[in-house]
């Protein structure tokens, strides 16, 4: 092991991963920026199609939905038929429904770009995870998957809210869509050149020595993580199909912030979220997953209810709530979707592993979540009721990861 980790191709390892990051940045462009627009009072977006809070909730989940099974599908495809041919063209197509969601014309039609962009980004996480274990020496796992899954929220929370509101002042929102869905070609045509396939790829099959497929689920952590995800994913996804809203409705419905405010207020999201997904799973390479993870789900909670007590009058006081929320939220997220699920895969079936757990977080978590949120905004309770309901399925994340096994090396002896 020593005389594998002196050789270890450093150079492919932080090129793989820049790559792998900037590219994450922009699926969180490309998915998160959806909400900002349908809520800000800058866009006529919502006015245009006839769209209404529940129904930004629900194009949420249905593209978390999408992304959930195509994750856990193109994963196990990943494993089989190699990363290029799986990663490569997701990015594409991702990148052209972003262009198509500012084109189209009707909800129905927005609804189903928005669904095929979900299958076009869940195998960019789920077989990115895989790409960036394979690249990473076992010490830097955390660190690493890290630094890569922390560009969704970099890119799609903290800046994507702050580029939104500033160009719908002089842009339409079909121009804002078009503009963030361009580069993803570029990238897509750079990780075709730039991935390695790795050394042994999955037979899923009970002949000639490969892996059989239910053997996946052996590990604890493979049925324990998944269910747990479903408490991350659900409140991070709530918060960001929610907050614009949640920020901009008037007082009493919610704070009553004028537009640009609510952007710097929702700011903290993404700068949170960005840190937490770098630090945490980083941490854990020295503390453990469990530690990790547990501590993650108790302090984004306790951070979220206080946010939810906070008046409109001092922004510092709710950016920093809400900064702390989403930073141990998504800390959560990534420990579980990246180092958590890797440790439970067996040899050969890392991105159909990692798929799987990301299923299982976003198809209820991402997708089912949001939509339950949505009704309960439209109802007695309101915006405020929906961020009640994020806080709640964190304590119940926590008392799920209870039940994890630890599996950082650093924790588990050879």
């Amino acid at each position: 092991m020593a005389q594998q980790e002196k050789n270890w191709d450093t150079s492919y390892e932080w090129k793989i991963i820049l790559l792998l990051s900037l590219t994450f940045g922009l699926v969180g462009l490309d998915r998160f920026i959806l909400p900002v627009i349908l809520q800000s009072p800058n866009s006529t977006m919502a006015k245009d199609l006839g769209l209404t809070p529940q129904d930004g909730g629900a194009m949420a989940g249905y593209l978390g939905m999408a992304w959930g099974v195509s994750a856990f599908v193109m994963g196990y495809l990943a494993d089989k038929i190699g990363r290029r041919l799986v990663l490569a063209p997701a990015i594409l197509v991702f990148s052209l429904m972003s262009v198509f969601s500012g084109v189209v014309g009707t909800v129905m039609g927005l609804i189903i770009v928005r669904i095929v962009m979900g299958i076009a980004e869940g195998p960019v996480a789920s077989t990115g995870v895989a790409v960036a274990v394979e690249a990473s020496k076992p010490s830097r796992r955390g660190m690493n998957n890290g630094i890569f899954q922390c560009m969704i929220s970099l890119f799609g929370l903290a800046l994507g809210p702050m580029i939104a509101t500033r160009l719908l002042d002089s842009h339409s929102w079909h121009t804002v869509f078009m503009l963030v869905g361009a580069p993803g070609v570029i990238m897509a045509i750079l990780m075709w050149m730039v991935v390695r396939e790795p050394a042994k790829r999955a037979d899923t099959g009970h002949g000639g020595g490969g892996t059989p497929f239910l053997s996946m689920f052996g590990h604890r952590n493979a049925k324990v993580a998944p269910l747990t995800l479903i408490c991350a994913m659900g409140g991070i996804f709530v918060i960001a199909a929610m907050l614009m809203g949640y920020l901009t409705a008037p007082v009493g419905a919610g704070l009553g912030l004028d537009p640009i405010t609510a952007g710097n207020v929702f700011s903290a999201v993404g700068v949170g979220v960005a840190i937490g997904q770098f630090a945490m799973p980083a941490l854990s390479d020295i503390i453990g997953r469990k530690l990790s993870t547990l501590a993650s789900y108790i302090l984004a909670a306790v951070a979220l209810y206080f946010f939810t007590q906070a008046g409109p009058d001092n922004t510092t006081t709710l950016w920093i709530l809400l900064f702390f929320a989403s930073l141990f939220n998504f800390a959560a997220l990534a420990i579980l979707a990246g180092p958590v699920a890797a440790e439970a895969a067996p040899p050969g079936m890392l991105a159909s592993m990692a798929g799987f757990v990301i299923f299982a977080g976003e198809f209820v978590g991402g997708g089912i979540s949001p939509i339950i949120a949505g009704r309960i905004a439209s109802g007695p309770y309101g915006l405020k009721g929906a961020l009640y309901f994020a806080a709640c399925g964190l304590v119940v994340g926590f008392f799920v990861a209870l039940f994890l096994k630890e599996t950082a090396p650093s924790k588990v002896k050879a």
